[in-house]
């Protein structure tokens, strides 16, 4: 059979793309290696922090608006509880990448938000122990989606819109217009690909060096309440990064933004070891002395970065592709989607992707 779209990888882009395509009336295969809402890339854990005030640049802000919009859709369409708007606390010094940029995206796209010194900080969130010189930018309609209903919701109404998913059928080969898997080849008018950390075995041809990072997400059991807390980012003086959620079944979930080893999906470790929850822990131990309490346990994922941190998003030769999300994509999954399904039928986007053109990358930009 002969299909209008094939779709490589149904994680959380690629399930996204697969429904939005069948819903405009695309027939759409869509191919995973794995079984549905596997662990084994980048589309699980559990949570996933979104908001608007995006530090890493205002031009992510249109797309925010419109995934924020989307997910509530989603949620009407599958039934699924997937975005809890908890709000969300970014901290760190006046100076600090995260701070600036916060400040600035919601500035210039006018997003609710307030500016709190340490003492606010303090008496607004007692959990929190910033030092006399840092501040906050507190956005109340920030929160965390859940991955795993994601990814399950949109299998879910890409298969009610009429596309055909297959698991456990990894790629062997592909180019524009046939794809051959373990089972079979199939045929197609376009190519759609949603790799993940595979992005340097499937998509060699775009010429874009990709590191793999692994990431590990810390459970604790909380020695206070979080169950009320917002979802929090933390950039510290010495230059990490350290993000977190409230209290989910019972855990705290906090975690280092990048530092990880570099790696492949096969030669990940998958062991977390002591002196990685040890160093978790103390990062938190000062500015979060709640959070850090017995260990419960702990799961790793990939980060698929590129050179900039921004993503590639971009059809060319007949091939759609979404990939190097960086560590930062989930949030943007539905409108990623869209994109995806209007780069494909339509060959453009009302959507702005300008800073995702992989020419960048190439040294074309």
């Amino acid at each position: 059979m002969t299909y209008d779209v094939i779709v490589i990888g149904l994680g959380g882009m690629g399930s996204a793309a697969a429904y939005r395509l069948a819903q405009r009336g695309q027939r759409v295969l869509g191919l995973e290696k794995f079984s549905p809402v596997h662990a084994r890339g980048s589309s699980h854990g559990g949570s996933r922090i979104t908001r608007q005030a995006y530090f890493e640049d205002p031009a992510y802000v249109p797309l925010l608006l419109r995934a924020h919009e989307m997910w509530d859709q989603i949620e009407r369409d599958s039934g699924e509880r997937i975005f809890h708007r908890v709000g969300g606390i970014i901290v760190g010094g006046p100076e600090s990448e995260a701070i600036r940029g916060s400040r600035a995206s919601a500035e210039q796209w006018g997003i609710r938000h307030e500016m709190l010194d340490a003492g606010e900080i303090r008496a607004r969130f007692p959990r929190l122990n910033p030092v006399p010189d840092e501040i906050a930018l507190y956005e109340e309609g920030a929160g965390l989606v859940v991955p795993e209903s994601a990814v399950r919701a949109h299998l879910a109404l890409a298969e009610r819109a009429g596309a055909e998913l297959r698991f456990e059928e990894p790629v062997t080969h592909w180019e524009p217009g046939r794809v051959t898997t373990t089972r079979g080849t199939y045929e197609a008018g376009h190519v759609v690909v949603c790799p993940g950390p595979w992005a340097p075995e499937l998509l060699g041809h775009l010429g874009i060096p990709f590191e793999i990072e692994r990431a590990v997400q810390f459970y604790f059991t909380p020695r206070e309440d979080f169950r009320d807390h917002p979802i929090y980012i933390w950039d510290r003086a010495d230059g990490t990064k350290f993000y977190g959620f409230p209290e989910l079944d019972g855990a705290v979930k906090v975690a280092f933004h990048h530092g990880g080893q570099i790696c492949t999906p096969e030669t990940i470790d998958r062991t977390v070891h002591g002196h990685e929850v040890e160093a978790m822990a103390n990062a938190t131990r000062s500015p979060m002395p709640g959070v850090a309490g017995p260990f419960q346990r702990a799961a790793t994922c990939l980060y698929t970065n590129t050179a900039d941190r921004h993503f590639v998003l971009a059809r060319e030769h007949g091939v759609t592709v979404a990939c190097g999300f960086s560590g930062h994509g989930f949030k943007f999954v539905p409108v990623v989607g869209e994109i995806l399904a209007d780069l494909t039928i339509d060959g453009a986007t009302r959507h702005p992707i300008a800073l995702f053109d992989p020419a960048r990358l190439r040294g074309g930009a």
